[in-house]
């Protein structure tokens, strides 16, 4: 009996890290004057507070941080779902940024999604 709960227990804490790493699916980039409006489409495996999307980042070729949004709730049952960032400044000569999703469990995927500027 005790082994059963034992599995059962180890089963039930595993359960977070099976919705795996965010990932950035799609994402666009608009110019609006002098800075940049980002639309990017996350899908995740989100089971409620203890593992969900918390947010993405927009990255400069070179991996500075140019801008990021905060996911303030999970998307359990919005999947996948697209969130925009305005007013990102990138510096002149850059043609092309990074999109990197990050989860409250794995922190920053491993992919990253390219989307030029045009």
């Amino acid at each position: 009996m005790k082994l059963l709960l034992a599995a059962a227990a180890l089963a039930m804490t595993a359960l977070p890290a099976l919705a795996g790493q965010a990932k950035v699916e799609n994402a666009t980039a608009r110019k609006s004057g002098a800075t940049w409006t980002f639309e990017v489409t996350i899908r995740h495996g989100d089971t409620g507070w203890d593992h969900y999307a918390d947010g993405w980042a927009v990255l400069a070729p070179d991996g500075t941080q140019l801008g990021y949004r905060t996911l303030h709730h999970p998307h359990e049952n919005e999947q996948p779902f697209t969130r925009s960032l305005s007013d990102v400044a990138v510096p002149d000569g850059v043609t092309e940024v990074m999109i990197r999703a990050h989860d409250s469990v794995h922190g920053w995927s491993d992919a990253t999604f390219k989307v030029p500027l045009r």
